[in-house]
């Protein structure tokens, strides 16, 4: 795949989209499932995951290499088997529908969790077999892996997944996805608001934007969140600003969260207190992935 940089855009022309219900601006929340496909030394990896946590305390020593890391391993379990359920919960409480970037492993490793967010009515799409790098694979391993994490949510939900988002998505991301055949988008792009069309082997294809700012893992990076608090703050600016926008043309927002990091207590209410925020405006359309997709391809794929 020749990857070509399009600095142009929408620009002072974004489409129209029209959103259901007379919707001004489309709100999706991204849970990226990851819990139980991270890097681990009981998985049979060189080495254990240190990324995506939360900071070590003062002084406490990281694990050596080769050596298991019990502290990191029960972050990851916590979010699966605590942090998972908590936001399911806030999200059956508003009536709030989500899409969940699972991994393959993950669910091959706890197929409660598919049950719970599949008969809640949220979408389910891959978010690769593993917690790794897509970059770092060849193509014939990133395609395995592929096909692997859509056997594993078929079989799990009845469904497969027709979106996927990844980690260090490759050069062969894409050209993989339309050979595997039954997706209708991607989400590994930042670079518009809106959804948009490339070319992928010659066919138009649909990318709707992840955030990398209105996202959680900012908890865990240097400079990023340390409180609750702030991390609200910029879900209501963002929200802020696009649904000011959307009076004169509609706007889609992307949320990121993780069960390990916003699953914990005080970071839950943060997204509880912005989805009740968020609710309390007028013309605000709460979507999956996929609804949203199928829309802007009804309306602008020809």
């Amino acid at each position: 795949m020749v990857a070509t940089r399009d600095f142009v855009g929408y620009g002072r022309n974004p489409p129209k989209v029209e959103w259901p219900e007379n919707a001004l601006l489309a709100v999706n929340v991204v849970v990226n499932y990851e819990e139980g496909a991270e890097l681990c030394i009981e998985f049979g990896d060189p080495s254990c995951n240190h990324i995506g946590l939360d900071h070590y305390g003062p002084g406490r020593p990281v694990a050596a290499e080769h050596a298991r890391d019990l502290y990191v391993e029960n972050q990851f379990e916590y979010g699966s088997s605590v942090g998972l359920h908590r936001l399911l919960g806030i999200f059956n409480k508003y009536g709030t529908k989500a899409t969940f970037f699972c991994c393959g492993k993950a669910l091959d490793g706890n197929p409660a969790a598919a049950k719970a967010i599949a008969e809640r009515g949220h979408e389910i799409g891959s978010h690769g077999y593993r917690w790794i790098p897509q970059r770092t694979l060849t193509r014939e391993e990133e395609k395995q892996h592929l096909h692997r994490t859509v056997d594993v949510i078929k079989n799990l939900t009845g469904n497969r997944p027709v979106g996927q988002l990844t980690w260090g998505v490759s050069l062969n991301t894409r050209e993989l996805l339309v050979e595997e055949g039954g997706f209708l988008y991607d989400s590994d792009t930042i670079a518009d608001d809106l959804p948009y069309f490339t070319e992928v082997q010659g066919r138009k294809w649909l990318l709707v934007p992840y955030t990398a700012t209105a996202d959680d893992y900012r908890y865990v990076e240097p400079a990023g969140f340390v409180e609750p608090e702030e991390f609200f703050k910029e879900l209501k600016a963002t929200f802020d600003q696009l649904y000011k926008e959307s009076a004169r043309v509609p706007k889609m927002m992307s949320i990121g969260l993780r069960p390990r990091i916003s699953g914990l207590p005080a970071r839950a209410n943060a997204v509880e207190k912005f989805i009740r925020y968020a609710r309390s405006h007028a013309r605000v359309w709460f979507a999956r992935r996929d609804e949203i997709a199928r829309i802007w391809l009804d309306q602008f794929a020809r």
